[in-house]
């Protein structure tokens, strides 16, 4: 009688290590590279050209835009928050920024290089009031972050959308696009080395600074946080506030890139930026993330949107991919949170 449970013990044992195994590989490696796989696999049969190096490089230009938005909705994810107003952020820095160069350049045509500087100063500065009022919203006033970004969100719009009057404002210096939008060094873009920078510098920012550890700390348990002497109100509010600084940068280079300055750029960015982040790695709960996990992720959907343009994949039926692939994400992250509670029971 006492040999058949033992057996039976013994039997489930390399089972339940192996069930381990795998929980703890997922939680450390989560699904991003398996999404990664069966995308290259998939869109190389589609497209003999897709691994090709000019189309990577076109891949890695057009996920810039993309990676420098994500890595400020990191910030607000592991902060505890979420930042839905990027979109209308990236809006409003287009339009005021091109309303701002056409303005001097028209005041002084041959000074194009002030034209330019007043433009993006003018396009920083509007992108961090957004950031100044999510923040003050957010950490003065107690606002839900959900609510208070998604309330920005249609005031931003609304407000590009009356300065322009949902027509693209031209005029902008050549010189603006020639650089930041279409130059390059050394045969790479130069949006890329502004990505490569921003990167670097968010790395330094989480894992080198007393600010960065404050972040993670507050979006882990915010009642901890402030136990341990940590200002909560001051970390959230410049928390929001470099998220709409990384967003507006972003916003510039796309209103370079378009050489117009649209009222609806920004669109379907917050979708986007988020799926980046989940499927890098970050944490809906708050106090998880990783820059090399959102880069990684907003360079997968880069991948996935190239490939699905490569094979002619509809457009509505693109937002009905990345739609899916944000479930996945967040059923994913679902699932690590509950197995990192496994392992640790």
């Amino acid at each position: 009688m006492t040999e058949l449970p033992l057996s039976r013990s013994l039997a489930a044992s390399p089972r339940s290590s192996l069930a381990r195994t795998a929980k703890l590989a997922f939680v450390r490696i989560g699904v991003l590279p398996v999404l990664l796989i069966i995308a290259l696999v998939c869109f190389t049969a589609m497209s003999g050209n897709f691994l090709s190096t000019r189309n990577l490089m076109n891949v890695a230009r057009q996920s810039s835009y993309l990676t420098i938005v994500s890595l400020g909705q990191m910030l607000a994810l592991i902060a505890g928050g979420i930042d839905l107003s990027v979109g209308t952020t990236l809006a409003v820095t287009s339009v005021v920024s091109a309303l701002a160069m056409v303005a001097a350049l028209n005041a002084f045509p041959d000074m194009i290089w002030l034209a330019i500087v007043a433009g993006m100063v003018s396009g920083l500065l509007v992108g961090s009031i957004i950031g100044l009022i999510n923040g003050a919203g957010v950490a003065l006033l107690g606002v839900n972050p959900f609510m208070m970004t998604l309330g920005m969100t249609s005031v931003g719009f609304g407000i590009a959308l009356y300065l322009t009057s949902g027509v693209p404002v031209y005029g902008m210096p050549e010189a603006f696009g020639a650089v930041l939008g279409f130059g390059t060094i050394a045969t790479v873009p130069i949006p890329i080395y502004v990505t490569l920078l921003l990167v670097v510098l968010m790395y330094v920012l989480l894992n080198w600074t007393r600010l960065g550890r404050y972040i993670y700390a507050v979006g882990g348990n915010m009642k901890a946080a402030r136990l341990s002497g940590i200002n909560s109100r001051s970390t959230l509010l410049a928390t929001y506030l470099m998220c709409s600084g990384l967003t507006t940068i972003a916003g510039l280079m796309l209103t370079a890139r378009l050489s117009t300055g649209e009222a609806n750029i920004g669109a379907s960015m917050p979708l986007e930026s988020i799926a980046a982040c989940v499927i890098g790695g970050v944490g809906l709960s708050g106090g998880i993330g990783r820059v090399g996990g959102v880069v990684l992720g907003a360079l997968f959907i880069g991948l996935v949107q190239n490939g699905m343009n490569l094979a002619r994949i509809d457009s509505y039926l693109q937002m009905v991919v990345i739609g899916t692939i944000l479930v996945v994400a967040v059923i994913a992250d679902r699932l690590r949170t509950r197995f990192l509670a496994e392992l640790h029971s």
